[in-house]
């Protein structure tokens, strides 16, 4: 009886342990846009972002894959641009930073003189964990 006692005991304080549920796919939050008024073809839109991973596996080495996503909301396609490494690939380590990205040359789509819009941001790390969405305010591009 003795035995069995000693086997709950041990099993009850396993259970109570519990395992580091750190999220596997980063997070971001919206820092700052340049600016709310754009001219058309004229002025760029700096969207600065800060992220955090859990495990580090932000970036890539190929600059041919994309894994930052900005959407503008007029549009059906997003943009995808190169994040390099943001900790050495082989780590699993906590990060966190600021990543900006400059959208250049903002334009109108229809023929009016004013169009606003917004954009929709989002991280994805080397795993295919895409990150929560972020959105900047509304910003208004002119002629």
């Amino acid at each position: 009886m003795r035995n069995y006692i000693v086997i709950f005991s041990i099993l009850l304080a396993l259970s109570a342990c519990k395992k580091d549920t750190a999220p596997s796919a980063p997070t971001i939050k919206l820092i700052s846009v340049s600016s709310t008024e754009l001219l058309q073809f004229k002025d760029s839109l700096v969207i600065t972002i800060e992220y955090t991973d859990a495990n580090g596996d932000i970036g890539e080495d190929d600059p041919d894959l994309n894994d930052l996503m900005v959407k503008d909301r007029r549009l059906s396609n997003a943009d995808y641009y190169f994040v390099k490494p943001l900790s050495p690939p082989s780590s699993n380590i906590k990060i966190n930073g600021i990543i900006a990205v400059q959208i250049k040359n903002a334009f109108l789509l229809g023929t009016g003189n004013s169009e606003i819009t917004q954009f929709d941001i989002k991280l994805k790390d080397r795993a295919g964990n895409w990150s929560n969405s972020v959105s900047t305010p509304e910003i208004t591009i002119k002629k």
